[in-house]
């Protein structure tokens, strides 16, 4: 009798020994399949996916510790003996813990199951975003390059302008898609995309200063066409000064910070002073005072023409002093002067301006032209009142 009373109760501690081994496994594995689902991406719901796999796959040794558990309860109750002193736990509640368990399971299994299908739409969504907005910012650098880097005539750029502002205004229409896209993004709580670096706010703004650029650009130019007409500024003159804008607006913006102005003013034979970083620099900041009086730190493509035009022209302020300058170079203090003295005392371009709009010169005797004789009074006040 004494021996089946210490097998017993060998049965009743191996039995608690085990049951409580087997209750901690169970805890811990469902606070594991129980824990909340948070993927951000394809990856991390194919590693829980695979935990899992390897969790369903160690269960044939809880299995085994199981089915132990079962064997021993039965021995013990083949002695027709009470309750276990040396554990609250029962085989009953075991099995309900082990039912519960593969219960837990299933319930994973669809979680798991719906996550990686929400991961391989939302993945979807980033690609489709990804293709728009990386198409169209290449697009965007495309364009401006080459609204940038515009040749031909002044007439020839300013159409070729007026023609890409309009398929930027046409290209409206994508970047709304690629907002809807971008909507959809935050629907579903996507705010990560590996596909691409770029964001809808971001190419929106993009395109807003290319269709800023194509204005100031077309304004520019018309602005070059009635500098060349009116003032005589040569052609070559204004492409020079475009050219060299263009040369050191390397990000192709439309204008200039300020290291970036002095370099292209040197560039033009400007003889600025070199000046060590921080120091006063009063002749650069006398041009900024003229260029960018707010001192936004940038000089635009426009601002910069009209500086140069400005410049071009600061020695003819007045018809006076035009009127006065043609008197210089003619014969006798003449009301008029002959195309030898223009050519003589003018650039080649600047005579064949002069030339090209000066009237015949009519003696106020006789009212009739004298031969060879140009009207640079009659020319200057035109210029003037135009």
């Amino acid at each position: 009798m004494q021996d089946q009373f210490r097998q017993i109760e060998e049965l009743y501690l191996t039995f608690a020994k085990k049951a409580s081994a087997f209750n901690s496994w169970f805890e811990n594995a469902e606070e594991d399949l129980t824990d909340p689902v948070r993927c951000n991406s394809i990856e991390e719901i194919r590693a829980l996916r695979e935990a899992h796999a390897q969790f369903q796959a160690s269960l044939s040794s809880a299995q085994a510790d199981f089915e132990a558990l079962a064997a021993l309860d039965q021995q013990i109750k083949s002695f027709n003996v009470g309750p276990n002193p040396y554990t609250w736990f029962t085989m009953e509640a075991l099995e309900d813990t082990w039912r519960n368990l593969q219960k837990i399971i299933k319930e994973r299994d669809i979680e798991l199951a719906k996550e990686a299908q929400r991961q391989e739409e939302n993945d979807k969504l980033r690609k489709e975003f990804a293709k728009h907005a990386n198409a169209f910012h290449q697009w965007l650098t495309e364009t401006r390059t080459s609204m940038m880097e515009g040749s031909g005539s002044l007439e020839h750029q300013l159409e070729a302008t007026k023609q890409k502002a309009i398929q930027v205004r046409a290209r409206r229409s994508d970047l709304k898609r690629i907002e809807e896209l971008g909507a959809t993004l935050e629907e579903h709580l996507i705010l990560d995309n590996r596909y691409t670096e770029h964001s809808t706010v971001g190419l929106a703004q993009q395109w807003d200063q290319l269709d800023q650029l194509g204005m100031r650009m077309q304004h520019n130019l018309e602005q070059q066409i009635q500098a060349r007409n009116q003032s005589g500024v040569s052609e070559d003159a204004l492409k020079e000064f475009s050219m060299m804008f263009k040369h050191f607006d390397k990000d192709k913006s439309g204008r200039l910070n300020q290291q970036e102005f002095k370099s292209c003013l040197r560039a033009l034979g400007y003889d600025l002073p070199m000046v060590e970083e921080g120091q006063p620099d009063p002749e650069f900041e006398a041009i900024l005072d003229l260029v960018d009086p707010n001192r936004d730190g940038y000089v635009s493509l426009q601002e910069y023409m009209a500086f140069m035009i400005s410049k071009e022209t600061e020695n003819v302020q007045s018809s006076e002093e035009i009127e006065n300058a043609f008197r210089a170079i003619t014969a006798a203090d003449r009301p008029y002067v002959t195309k030898e003295e223009l050519y003589a005392n003018l650039t080649k371009d600047m005579a064949d301006y002069c030339v090209a709009r000066m009237k015949s010169y009519e003696d106020p005797k006789t009212e009739r032209p004298i031969p060879g004789a140009l009207d640079y009074i009659e020319f200057t006040r035109t210029l003037f009142q135009n």
